[in-house]
C-alpha cells in the first residue's frame, strides 16, 4: 500500500499524462482514467473522500444529473440504448468527483502546460496536412485539418487552449519577453487553426471566449471594452470570412441552409431545425419526467414517421439541451443547468482571478455551444468540462 505522500504524487503525474493525451487519443486517455479511478476506488480513507464530495454542491450536482439518468431507466422501453446513455454519462458519478478530491491547485499550471503541449503537437500536424507537406493523417484532410479528432471536438478544445494562453498573455505581468512572443505565436497560429478548420460551434465559441475575455481584460472599463469588442469581432469574422476557402464555405453554406429549410430539405442546418421541432413535439406530451433515458430514438422516430417520413431518424438532436428535455424533461434539464450555476457560483467566491475568468468563460461557451451538439456525450468536449 502506498503511502499517501506517494498516492498523491502517482495521481499529478497520472493527471499530467491525462491532460496531455486527453486531445490525442481516446484509448490512452482512457487508460489513465482507469488507472487513477483504480487507485482510488482501493486506496481507502473513504470518510475524506466522501466528506470532500458531499461538501461540494457542484458535486453534489454532477452525481444527481447522473442518478436522473439511472432513475429514467424506469419509465424507457428501450433498454440497452438507456444503458449506453448511462455508460456516456458514467464521468459524471465517478470521474469528476474523483478528479474533484485529488486535482491540486498547485499543479494545475503543470496540467495545463501538458494540455497545450499536446494542442501544439496537434496543430503542427493539422498544419503539415493542411501545406501537404505530409499526407492525409488520421481524420486530418487537406481540406478539414484535424488529426486526432472530428472538427465538432477539435474547435472547441482549440478554442479553450486560445483562451488559456490569451489569459496568460493578459493576465501574467511576470512574463519574459521571449515566452511573451512565444505564446503570441501560439495564440495566432491556433486563431488561424481555428478557421482553417470546419468546427462551427468551435467558432462561435472562439468568438464567445474572446468577447469574455475583452471584457475581463477591460473589467473596469466597460464602454472600452464594448467598443473594442464591436470594432474587432466583425474584424476577425471578415479577415477570416475572405482569407479561409473552408470558413466562407461554411458560413455561406449554414447561411443557405437556414434560408431555405423546409421539411423536405436535407441539410446539417435543416435537420438540426428539424430535429428540433418534432423533439418538441414529444416534449409537450412528457415536460416533468421526460420519455426516458433509453426512449429518444424510439420516440423520435415514431414522431418523424408522422411529420417528415422522407428526413433519416436521429438517435441525437444535435442539442444538449432538447436531448436532455426530451429523455429526462424538465427535472433532468434543470438538474443539468444546476451542474453549470454552481461552476458559475465556485468562480465567483473564488481568489484566483485566474479561476474566477476561467470558471465563468468555460461554462458560458459551453452554454452556447450545446445548442448545436451534445456536447455532454462526447469523451474530448465532456473532459474539459
Amino acid at each position: 500500500m502506498f503511502s499517501y505522500f506517494n498516492i498523491d504524487k502517482t495521481y499529478q503525474f497520472l493527471l499530467i499524462m491525462l491532460a496531455f493525451l486527453m486531445p490525442l487519443t481516446v484509448f490512452g486517455a482512457n487508460l489513465i482514467i482507469v488507472i487513477i479511478c483504480f487507485i482510488w476506488l482501493f486506496s481507502g480513507n473513504y470518510k475524506s473522500k466522501f466528506y470532500q464530495i458531499t461538501s461540494s454542491k457542484l458535486m453534489i450536482a454532477s452525481i444527481v444529473f447522473f442518478s436522473l439518468h439511472l432513475v429514467g431507466l424506469l419509465w424507457t422501453e428501450d433498454l440497452s440504448w438507456g444503458l449506453h446513455i448511462i455508460h456516456k454519462m458514467w464521468y459524471f458519478l465517478l470521474l469528476l468527483p474523483i478528479l474533484f478530491t485529488i486535482v491540486r491547485k498547485d499543479h494545475i499550471k503543470f496540467y495545463i502546460y501538458s494540455f497545450l503541449f499536446a494542442i501544439a503537437l496537434t496543430e503542427v500536424i493539422s498544419y503539415l496536412v493542411w501545406f501537404q507537406i505530409i499526407e492525409t493523417f488520421k481524420e486530418a484532410r487537406v481540406d478539414n485539418p484535424t488529426p486526432f479528432m472530428s472538427h465538432v471536438s477539435y474547435n472547441p478544445i482549440l478554442a479553450f487552449a486560445i483562451y488559456l494562453v490569451l489569459h496568460e498573455l493578459c493576465f501574467n505581468k511576470k512574463l519574459s519577453n521571449l515566452i511573451f512572443f512565444i505564446y503570441s505565436f501560439f495564440a495566432i497560429s491556433m486563431a488561424i487553426n481555428m478557421f482553417i478548420t470546419g468546427g462551427r460551434a468551435g467558432q462561435v465559441g472562439f468568438f464567445v471566449m474572446l468577447i469574455i475575455l475583452i471584457f475581463q481584460v477591460l473589467e473596469k472599463q466597460r464602454l472600452k471594452a464594448l467598443l473594442a469588442t464591436i470594432l474587432l469581432m466583425p474584424t476577425i469574422f471578415f479577415t477570416s470570412y475572405h482569407t479561409s476557402d473552408l470558413f466562407q464555405h461554411r458560413v455561406d453554406l449554414a447561411t443557405i441552409e437556414l434560408m431555405q429549410y423546409s421539411d423536405k430539405y436535407y441539410s446539417s442546418v435543416g435537420l438540426r431545425i428539424h430535429f428540433a421541432i418534432n423533439s418538441f413535439q414529444v416534449i409537450k406530451e412528457n415536460p416533468i419526467i421526460g420519455v426516458g433515458t433509453g426512449d429518444f430514438p424510439i420516440e423520435y422516430a415514431k414522431i418523424n414517421q408522422i411529420n417528415s417520413p422522407s428526413l433519416p431518424d436521429t438517435t441525437n438532436p444535435h442539442n444538449m439541451y432538447t436531448l436532455v428535455l426530451m429523455q429526462l424533461g424538465l427535472f433532468g434539464l434543470f438538474s443539468m443547468l444546476s451542474i453549470f450555476y454552481f461552476q458559475l457560483k465556485f468562480s465567483i467566491n473564488s481568489k484566483s482571478r485566474f479561476f474566477q475568468n476561467l470558471g465563468f468563460t468555460l461554462p458560458v461557451m459551453y452554454l452556447i455551444m450545446m445548442l448545436s451538439d451534445s456536447y455532454l456525450l462526447g469523451h474530448y468536449t465532456s473532459l474539459i468540462v
